[in-house]
């Protein structure tokens, strides 16, 4: 199987987060362990590069490009199929769901992910796929 992962899991992983920065990594032992997948979309790249591109945090930026460029981790491209995908789940939301979560979660079903990790209890409103809310 493979497993997404939100951005703000990449950003607690990547970040180490003092307290969710554990628990993701924690979570990916055991997706790892269990012979599971992990991946991100290049979305997930727009919203994580932006803040140390933002700061001029050089180290940060390296640590990123570093997660990104990993073997451990597949990047999913954002094609015409998860762009329509993302539109449907937002219609179906009634529009409470951003664009960018929609973008995630469509990267996920139409790349065949089983699971989505998230911090977002919100996103559990996409029926489509299952998503685990870390806690």
């Amino acid at each position: 199987m493979t497993v997404y992962l939100d951005a703000n899991c990449v950003i607690y992983l990547v970040e180490a987060s003092p307290i969710w920065g554990p628990k993701i990594t924690a979570r990916l032992a055991t997706v790892r362990a269990g012979g599971d997948e992990v991946a991100v979309s290049d979305l997930t790249r727009t919203e994580c590069l932006a803040g140390p591109l933002g700061t001029g945090d050089a180290a940060l930026l390296a640590d990123y490009q570093t997660f990104f460029t990993s073997p451990a981790v597949k990047v999913l491209s954002l094609t015409a199929g998860v762009c329509e995908r993302a539109a449907r789940i937002r219609a179906a939301s009634r529009f409470k769901l951003k664009v960018p979560d929609c973008l995630h979660l469509a990267a996920a079903i139409e790349h065949g992910c089983g699971l989505f990790l998230t911090n977002d209890a919100q996103l559990l409103l996409c029926p489509d796929i299952t998503v685990e809310v870390l806690s």
